[in-house]
């Protein structure tokens, strides 16, 4: 799945989020849900958001129009960057507990 991983700078959170909350009915015609954010810990204003994308030829062209940028200006929106990105599991090691415990009983019993 494609996700829209994004930035935004803002000049007051409790602004910037009743504005996104308000276009939940936009996100979603453009195929985009908005699934989590999150706030920097050192900059409450400095805000992270992800929406799953369902076509990223819709999301692109709502992120590009006129009224989207309007939009920002509206809530508050400094600055900020988009990315689209997609999942990828975490390749894990293989498991050494076998071998490690072995290494440490060996040790232990002074083989």
């Amino acid at each position: 799945m494609t996700h829209m991983l994004c930035r935004n700078r803002v000049a007051n959170f409790a602004k910037w989020k009743r504005g996104i909350d308000s276009h939940a009915a936009a996100h979603r015609a453009a195929g985009m849900k908005l699934v989590r954010f999150w706030r920097e810990v050192g900059d409450r204003n400095n805000v992270f958001f992800l929406f799953e994308v369902s076509s990223m030829k819709k999301a692109k062209a709502f992120i590009r129009s006129p009224e989207a940028a309007k939009a920002g200006k509206k809530f508050g929106v400094l600055d900020g960057e988009i990315h689209f990105v997609t999942e990828e599991s975490a390749k894990r090691a293989p498991k050494r507990k076998a071998k490690v415990n072995r290494i440490i009983s060996d040790f232990l019993t002074g083989e």
